[in-house]
This record gives structure tokens, sequence and C-alpha cells, in this order.
């Protein structure tokens, strides 16, 4: 979580950062892929179960990029959208209503068979 707002981040070949250097353009392509495909179902997904009350939470889920593309972050980044800690996580009078978390735990179980599907098909 950060101080302006929550987020999530999808890290994409975290454990081979050391070795993209020796990688092919086409793996580091399939990689940035897969990394944008799972961003976009995090993305979708939470905007999908995120309370629609003002449609505001829904409209301002962000995808922010970094790290050549091979990380994606999630979630909101605006600090006016700080109350999305507060649906997400709940409050002592309000219960959690999570979007965010669901949708990164269902696209985690995901995320290795598309990475390993994109570097597959780059190297045919």
């Amino acid at each position: 979580m950060t101080r302006s707002g929550m987020t999530v981040e999808i890290l994409g070949a975290d454990r081979l950062s050391a070795q993209l250097e020796d990688l092919s353009g086409d793996i580091i392509a399939a990689l940035q892929k897969a990394v944008r495909e799972s961003a976009e179902a995090v993305k979708s997904d939470t905007q999908r179960d995120v309370a629609k009350d003002s449609r505001n939470l829904h409209d301002k889920v962000d995808i922010k990029y970094k790290d050549d593309d091979l990380t994606a972050v999630v979630g909101w980044h605006n600090p006016s959208e700080y109350y999305a800690r507060f649906l997400e996580y709940g409050t002592r009078r309000i219960t959690a209503r999570p979007a965010l978390r669901p949708a990164l735990e269902t696209e985690r179980r995901r995320y290795k068979a598309r990475l390993t599907d994109e570097v597959r098909r780059a190297l045919r």
C-alpha cells in the first residue's frame, strides 16, 4: 500500500533480472506481453468487482508500468482514491468489500502459465 492510494504490483521476471541482458529481444517482448495481459486481467477483474457507489474507483483503477514494462503496478495511484483501502480491508464500521486482492489472487494462479506460453511462442 502506498501513501497515495492502494496498489498491487505484478512482477514480471524479477528473478531473471540479472539474466535479462542475455535474453533475446523476442523473449523480453514475450515477458512484457505476459505482464501486460496479467495486469489488464487484474484491472478488469477489479473493475468488475469494486463497489460501484460513485463509479469513481471503477473508473480510476489504473496500471503503471516500470522496469522496461516487466513490472506492472495495478491499483489506485491518486491520493484522492485513499478510501479504496477502507473498502478493500474494511474498518471498525465498514465491512471489507475487497476487489483488488481477489483479482490479484485469481491472476496469480494464471500468471506462470501466461509467462510460459508467451516464452514458448517466442522460441518457436
